[in-house]
């Protein structure tokens, strides 16, 4: 942060959305209704909802490079509301973290009967755990901050960030800003992060991951080197003879099976 050249005052209010007037409606996320993890909060947000919520300005739009300037100029506070197996990787500095939605450890049927659906379409290669809507989040909200407090809202790629601020809309707060593309869109410069990762694999997890299969980690292979690029190679060889290991394994006890049935 220390090596930008920040903007004025005057130049960071009139930044992207003016902070009052239209806000600009291009490359507003798209909402998939259909995903079976999704929360019933989050599914009642439909996109043409999200572009009239934004449209009308009842949230104000802001780029991660603006919000690192607004966090810093002008102590707005940045509220970060992703589930905590997102925010133990990555954090911004001097955040506020209350979850929209946590992670699912209930063990009921309903619940492991998602976790198997979101499991079995996809959540085994990207890691997506199953959440659930978190019913202290507007309590936990109140308690920590008043309505007119200036809030800048954040998620890691923007949809549930934008869910949280109509929730906070409707719960009286006026101030808010939603940063567009989540805290995965900030580059390394924009925002001041703690952590053991950087911000952009704070959402990645699963056997994606591991292989180093995901965008961000082959921008990251390609600013590393080979070095970076031999760790995740070295993973891949590892599945296949872990693979082929039970193949073979399992081919073995076929047979010492038949042979015990055949004595």
């Amino acid at each position: 942060m220390g090596s930008l050249r920040l903007p004025s005052l005057n130049a960071l209010t009139v930044l992207h959305s003016d902070f009052g007037g239209k806000q600009s409606t291009k490359s507003l996320p798209r909402i998939n209704l259909l995903s079976p993890s999704m929360p019933s909060p989050m599914k009642m947000t439909s996109p043409l909802r999200t572009r009239y919520f934004i449209r009308e300005g009842k949230v104000k739009v802001l780029t991660p490079r603006e919000a690192g300037y607004a966090i810093q100029l002008s102590n707005k506070t940045l509220l970060d509301v992703r589930p905590s197996i997102e925010h133990k990787k990555a954090w911004v500095k001097g955040s506020t973290w209350i979850p929209i939605f946590e992670v699912d450890d209930r063990l009921d049927p309903g619940t492991l009967s998602r976790k198997i659906t979101t499991f079995m379409m996809g959540g085994w290669w990207s890691g997506v755990p199953t959440l659930s809507y978190n019913n202290q989040f507007l309590s936990m909200i109140k308690e920590k901050f008043s309505e007119d407090m200036n809030l800048i809202v954040a998620c890691q790629k923007g949809l549930r960030s934008l869910a949280a601020c109509e929730l906070l809309y409707n719960a009286g707060y006026r101030n808010l800003f939603w940063v567009q593309g989540g805290l995965e869109a900030a580059k390394e410069e924009e925002l001041v992060k703690e952590g053991p990762q950087p911000l952009k694999f704070a959402g990645l997890g699963g056997v994606s991951e591991f292989l180093g299969w995901t965008d961000q980690q082959r921008a990251a292979a390609a600013k590393e080197g080979w070095g970076y690029r031999l760790l995740f190679s070295a993973r891949l060889v590892g599945v296949f003879l872990v693979a082929d290991a039970l193949f073979i394994g399992a081919q073995q006890v076929g047979r010492y099976i038949q042979e015990i049935r055949s004595h």
